[in-house]
């Protein structure tokens, strides 16, 4: 099976009805070419942890259900990046997964919360108001088996294995890198996690702004199950299109046989 996917680069703004205006014009743009589109990490309010709890909605709420109308009426399944959810007073890093008639069919919490303070780089710590999600997430969808993780989670090698392992053949990933860590880590981290696994991997980043109150280093990509970058943004906003072929999964799978090579007894 072969479709077309969609990464919409786009910034943020602390205005959520900007915020909606762009990721209505990019994903618009993106479903005249692709049949999945994904938006990127925290894309309607200011990455910032203070202003994650004030920007917050319910599961159900005003962009859910702007999330749920582009799906349908742009005939698409669409990952709707991620967004502050809350839920019994606590608020998590949320992305869902809307089908072409605009039915949520999954979602993911972000795992592992962005916790760090760099020398020389950031410090930023997601648990100051962000509760971790507790589940791997692994959608059924009518292209098959669709894995989602958020940003730190691509760290976690064995979150992508356990993905993999419930049969994810491609994974999308909204993401907001910092530029340090970007400059540092982000490709290793996306080539890394698809090559371990031989899968694709879809990272959908917002686009820089250097005024902005969180810099993130952009460069929005899909990667296939070699490792190879199969198209890359830069900095600024764009949309990024890849052609994902679910049987050159299992060609790899077999001509490189990784996984049914693995020895689980040793790895303890």
């Amino acid at each position: 099976m072969k479709f077309t996917m969609a990464l919409c680069q786009i910034k943020g703004s602390f205005d959520k009805e900007i915020c909606k205006e762009r990721a209505e014009a990019a994903v618009k743009e993106a479903a005249a070419k692709a049949q999945v589109v994904s938006l990127p990490e925290i894309w309607n309010c200011p990455y910032v942890s203070k202003y994650f709890r004030e920007y917050s909605e319910p599961e159900g709420g005003e962009t859910f259900q702007f999330l749920s109308r582009l799906a349908k009426e742009n005939d698409i399944l669409l990952i709707g990046g991620s967004i502050p959810e809350i839920d019994d007073g606590k608020v998590y890093n949320t992305a869902y997964v809307f089908d072409r008639k605009g039915n949520l069919i999954g979602k993911h919490r972000k795992a592992h919360l962005f916790d760090v303070d760099i020398k020389g780089g950031i410090r930023f710590m997601e648990s100051e108001t962000f509760s971790p999600g507790d589940k791997a997430t692994v959608v059924d969808t009518e292209f098959g088996k669709m894995g989602v993780a958020i940003c730190f989670d691509v760290r976690f090698p064995d979150l992508f294995r356990t993905m993999t392992d419930m049969g994810a053949k491609f994974v999308v990933l909204p993401a907001a890198f910092s530029k340090k860590t970007g400059e540092d880590h982000w490709d290793f981290a996306l080539r890394g996690r698809a090559l371990d696994n031989q899968i694709y991997l879809a990272a959908a980043s917002p686009a820089r702004d250097p005024e902005g109150p969180y810099v993130c280093y952009g460069y929005s990509r899909i990667v296939d199950p070699w490792g190879r970058v199969l198209a890359t943004a830069e900095t600024d906003e764009t949309i990024v299109y890849g052609e994902i072929d679910l049987d050159y999964v299992e060609d790899v799978r077999n001509q490189l046989p990784i996984l049914k090579n693995r020895r689980p007894e040793l790895y303890r």
